[in-house]
């Protein structure tokens, strides 16, 4: 990977001096996350630019440093304005504003502030290449106006890929308020950009329906969820090495919890649960990743000796780190039920090991997994607690670890991400590729 920091107006002269790339298609991303973050909406999309390119695509990306989930920028990149070429995509960084206290308002500056610097650097971008698809990518909906204006402008379709309802979340959570004129402001620009766009593709049913409902027409919403990669992430995969190298002892139980560490995930639950069994030493909630909630986190793991906190883990060895848990633990508020859908979900079924979920009865999340996991109340800490025991004591059963599987075999890369093209890049009718897109789901 190679990064240079430059201005807007070098932009020029980096596309000026670069030879054409040939390709089937010319595709023009524009997302506020891309790679190499790991976590979320950056991993998928950054898996999707790199398989678009190696299919032979032209593919453009405007996107921002990598900032997520710590809300700071991953050296070796800076808070500016960049190019670099990455896994045979050519990338223009823009700046966002970021803060350490990313909350309330401030969460809706970032998105906002990167809206503002990328505009005219995604303009001049599809301006200039005359894509034939822009794709755009939720979380942010702010980009949306400029993605519009300039597809219309050269004739390029327009899809949004729906990871995040995010005006709902916003809202539902209390990042701004709970409800009010800015709501209703907000509901309007949400449902004006939803209508503008010649496909949505999102990544559940529940999230399709609310689009829907939105005033979009149901021909044009394609399902297709997040998938994992199963060579990457295999059951039984050997982690002794992983537990001594962590300092866990080998008879530890591990409740562990990996991924974005914000207020949507509901991770207060967790250190909740680990108070309620701090007299059990044999438990050890291990809980690995970077967001808002860490600093609460570390407080919680200062005073509970049950309780460790590390950072991401390589992605190199991701898989094998999924295998150091004995249990997963999945939970999320109550709130953000069906506003998105957990993208670690993958990674935690295809490890085959049991998983503690917190979610209510009727949502997609407790439908798609069915009896193959634990289901808890959310913002139950007792409940969570009980469960994390009850596993404890019993260990896996063969049919519920063949369930995951089953699933995960579902949630495979392979077929979702050719699903996910097919659907983005129109290259056959909606009805058959929703038909398809919902057999994967």
């Amino acid at each position: 990977m190679t990064v240079a920091t430059t201005t807007p107006e070098a932009f020029a002269q980096v596309q000026d001096g670069a030879s054409p790339t040939t390709g089937r298609e010319s595709i023009v991303i524009y997302g506020i996350n891309y790679a190499p973050e790991i976590a979320g909406v950056g991993r998928y999309s950054g898996e999707i630019g790199a398989y678009l390119a190696a299919e032979g695509h032209a593919v453009c990306v405007v996107t921002a440093p990598p900032h997520y989930p710590g809300w700071r920028v991953q050296a070796p990149h800076r808070n500016g304005w960049a190019y670099e070429a990455l896994a045979g995509a050519e990338i223009y960084r823009c700046p966002l504003y970021l803060s350490e206290q990313m909350k309330g308002v401030r969460r809706l500056l970032a998105p906002l502030s990167f809206a503002a610097s990328s505009a005219p650097v995604a303009l001049w971008s599809i301006l200039r290449r005359r894509p034939s698809v822009v794709l755009v990518v939720e979380p942010t909906l702010f980009v949306a106006p400029m993605a519009l204006l300039a597809a219309r402008l050269v004739g390029a379709r327009t899809v949004l890929h729906v990871q995040d309802l995010e005006v709902e979340a916003a809202f539902a959570v209390g990042h701004l308020g709970q409800g009010g004129l800015l709501a209703r402001l907000a509901g309007a620009f949400d449902q004006a950009m939803a209508r503008s766009f010649d496909r949505i593709v999102t990544i559940s049913n529940r999230m399709a329906e609310k689009i829907i409902d939105k005033g979009v027409e149901a021909s044009k919403v394609e399902v297709v969820r997040n998938w994992v990669d199963l060579d990457q992430v295999r059951p039984d995969q050997d982690a002794s090495a992983y537990r001594r190298e962590l300092g866990i002892a080998e008879d530890a139980f591990v409740a562990l919890y990996s991924g974005n560490l914000g207020a949507k995930q509901g991770v207060r639950l967790i250190w909740e649960a680990a108070e309620r069994l701090r007299d059990q030493p044999e438990i050890l909630f291990l809980v690995a990743g970077d967001g808002p909630m860490r600093p609460e986190l570390e407080k919680a793991a200062a005073r509970l000796p049950n309780l460790r906190l590390v950072g991401f883990q390589p992605e190199a060895r991701f898989g094998e780190f999924l295998s150091v848990a004995d249990v997963h633990l999945l939970p999320q508020e109550r709130e953000a039920a069906d506003l998105l859908l957990p993208s670690k979900l993958g990674g935690m079924l295809a490890s085959a090991k049991p998983v503690i979920v917190t979610a209510d009865e009727g949502t997609e999340l407790a439908e798609f997994l069915g009896a193959s996991c634990r289901m808890t109340p959310p913002g139950d800490a007792a409940a969570l607690a009980q469960a994390i025991q009850e596993a404890a004591a019993s260990g896996p059963t063969p049919e519920h670890r063949a369930q995951r599987l089953a699933l995960a075999n579902q949630l495979a890369k392979t077929s979702g991400i050719n699903l996910f093209t097919q659907a983005a890049l129109f290259l056959q009718p909606s009805d058959a590729s929703s038909d398809a897109s919902l057999k994967a789901a």
